[in-house]
């Protein structure tokens, strides 16, 4: 669920309108704002004094940070990408953030590759993406995949403004190393982009909710459980002048963990029901991530839900309720895990809870119930600020 979570847009964009006025000697023209996310990214433009968040051709406002190659060599981004998952899983790319800036014996990167349908392989201590476009086999760094989401989103820009764009503005979780945010840039440049900065994603959240606009000094802690990166920042804010004082987190916890903890769980129950292992066929696999990511959403809202698939694997259909508190049960050792980074930035702060004047909730995963009941529970009952699509904010 950074998966949908993007709150990094407006800082960013916040930031590239007073540095699009430094600039504006350089003619760069309107400068767009990308949160370029795990699972969905988003672009947004500041227009009238105030950030607008542009739907895709799709109209959605967020795009899945998917790309895919079909039989016949096209190349899909988006949601038409997302859309080829359980029919063509070893072509289909996604969760590339996880991957960029890292070496390929990276333990989390180990980790991954075990999860996705498509082949990363080893080159120059890198991860490598190998897939198959049409008649030949094509390798792609993590870069150049994140340069075409990150070219689709100027598209979209493109589209709504009716003119070129070549100057953006990218977030990135405030947790990325140097590697990780050179690798971001550089896939800027690959996609044609200028990206004039990479700033922190829990900046452009506080933004986003308004907090440079209250006065005086005061300390503020975001929390961005996204699709695949948590962040927790700790920001004091004096007179609109943001400064980070203490930032933790896991740039590999988010709401495709959650996913991949029930996954298993029914991968289990299916085996033990049928005495057959879906995990040998890739489409299986993935029209189950697909329908428990759905039921993930649903149970925000509901106590349960009930997980449907035809013919799902040797001629078995797949026919499951999720409840809640089963979801709950299965993920609550990862839910607890974010209240750790939680407690250190206030150590390295030298902040008691009773200091924090505001809790922002950044990110998709957030919408989760327990996530937000723990992180009220930690401040002993002070209610966090969600007035914002948590998908957008950044």
């Amino acid at each position: 669920m950074k998966l949908v979570a993007t709150l990094l847009l407006i800082v960013t964009i916040a930031f590239t309108f007073s540095f699009a006025a430094e600039e504006a000697k350089k003619e760069v023209g309107t400068v767009i704002g990308i949160d370029l996310g795990t699972t969905y990214s988003c672009v947004g433009i500041f227009k009238s004094g105030r950030v607008e968040i542009i739907a895709n051709d799709q109209g959605n406002r967020i795009t899945p940070s998917y790309v895919a190659f079909t039989s016949d060599g096209e190349r899909l981004i988006g949601d038409a990408a997302k859309n080829q998952l359980t029919s063509n899983p070893e072509n289909t790319v996604f969760d590339v953030k996880r991957l960029i800036g890292r070496e390929f014996s990276d333990q989390s990167v180990q980790q991954d590759i075990k999860h996705f349908p498509f082949q990363v392989i080893e080159k120059n201590s890198k991860p490598i993406i190998q897939v198959n476009t049409g008649k030949e086999q094509k390798l792609f760094t993590p870069e150049e995949i994140s340069a075409m989401v990150l070219g689709k989103m100027r598209e979209i820009a493109e589209a709504y403004l009716g003119k070129k764009v070549t100057h953006a503005v990218v977030t990135v979780p405030a947790y990325f190393n140097d590697a990780q945010r050179q690798a971001t840039k550089d896939a800027g440049t690959i996609s044609g982009l200028n990206v004039m900065r990479i700033i922190n994603e829990p900046t452009a959240a506080a933004i986003a909710y308004g907090l440079d606009k209250k006065e005086g000094e005061k300390n503020i802690l975001v929390f961005d459980l996204g699709g695949g990166t948590f962040d927790v920042s700790l920001l004091t804010i004096d007179n609109g002048v943001f400064e980070v004082i203490a930032t933790n987190g896991d740039t590999h916890l988010g709401g495709e963990d959650f996913d991949q903890r029930v996954m298993e769980h029914f991968i289990k129950l299916f085996k033990k029901k049928t005495g057959k292992d879906i995990r040998k066929d890739n489409r299986a696999v993935q029209k189950l991530r697909r329908e428990v990511e759905k039921a993930k959403r649903t149970l925000s809202s509901q106590h349960q839900t009930k997980i449907e698939i035809e013919s799902f694997f040797d001629n078995e259909d797949f026919s499951e309720t999720l409840t809640r508190a089963k979801f709950e049960e299965l993920n609550m050792d990862l839910f607890r895990s974010t209240m750790k980074p939680v407690q250190k930035v206030l150590e390295d702060a030298d902040l008691k809870k009773t200091d924090i004047a505001e809790v922002v909730l950044v990110g998709g995963s957030t919408r989760i119930p327990k996530v937000q009941q723990l992180v009220k529970d930690f401040f002993d009952g002070k209610e966090p600020s969600r007035g914002i699509n948590p998908d957008e904010a950044v």
